[in-house]
């Protein structure tokens, strides 16, 4: 059944004047000063920002890994976890018992999302290791195989698709780029190549606020300026 206009728009993640503030004793820093863009369906998103801009605590709102401050997300698609190096596992359990896990979770047959962990981050016998001991590579492996064996309507990518081998490089980019190219996209990388040639929109991260251009060259543009 097709979508009309007004169900289209009604499916989106809406960042609405997020803000967000850490303490640390006498320390304060204010990394978010009211945040407003919106994610489409088939959005492809960049998230360009310098080294403590910010990029990584807005996935982790806009993930539900944390709260903001103030403002809130609207979430009207499902969203992934974020893809990221520090991965929230279990570290106690094993490759396959986090699996486990996020298929209970999921209600998704275990035997199916064991078989797709298996085959796609090709980590063999380590899956039965505990997370714990894994490299951060390894743990970015099992963490794009959980999020892909989902389908989520929204990924969000936290600089990961460049983690291993040339091979398992192609792979990712197939399955999020290819297979996945009606899914929406947030992904923060410096990477500007991949930006530009996997975006259509990029928003831009500066001094706790953020810029969304439609035009992915004038965003690069501009991050390249600051």
């Amino acid at each position: 059944m097709s979508q009309g206009p007004t169900d289209y728009v009604s499916v989106m993640i809406q960042c609405i004047d997020i803000h967000k503030h850490y303490h640390s004793g006498s320390v304060h820093k204010n990394v978010l000063r009211g945040v407003n863009f919106t994610i489409n369906p088939r959005d492809r998103i960049g998230l360009l920002g310098r080294n403590g801009a910010g990029k990584s605590t807005l996935i982790r709102l806009i993930g539900g890994v944390e709260m903001p401050t103030t403002g809130k997300v609207v979430r009207k698609m499902s969203c992934s976890w974020p893809l990221g190096f520090n991965g929230g596992f279990q570290g106690s359990l094993t490759g396959f018992d986090n699996a486990r896990f996020i298929a209970r979770i999921y209600d998704k047959p275990y035997s199916e999302m064991r078989q797709f962990v298996q085959d796609f981050t090709e980590l063999g016998s380590q899956l039965k290791m505990p997370v714990k001991l894994y490299s951060s590579g390894m743990r970015a492996r099992l963490a794009f195989a959980l999020s892909l064996a989902i389908e989520f309507e929204c990924y969000l990518i936290d600089e990961v698709i460049m983690v291993g081998d040339q091979n398992f490089q192609k792979k990712c980019k197939e399955e999020f780029f290819e297979r996945r190219n009606d899914r929406a996209l947030l992904l923060a990388s410096h990477s500007l190549k991949t930006v530009q040639q996997y975006c259509n929109r990029a928003v831009v991260l500066h001094e706790g606020l953020a810029t969304l251009y439609e035009d992915v060259d004038e965003a690069i543009a501009i991050y390249e300026a600051l």
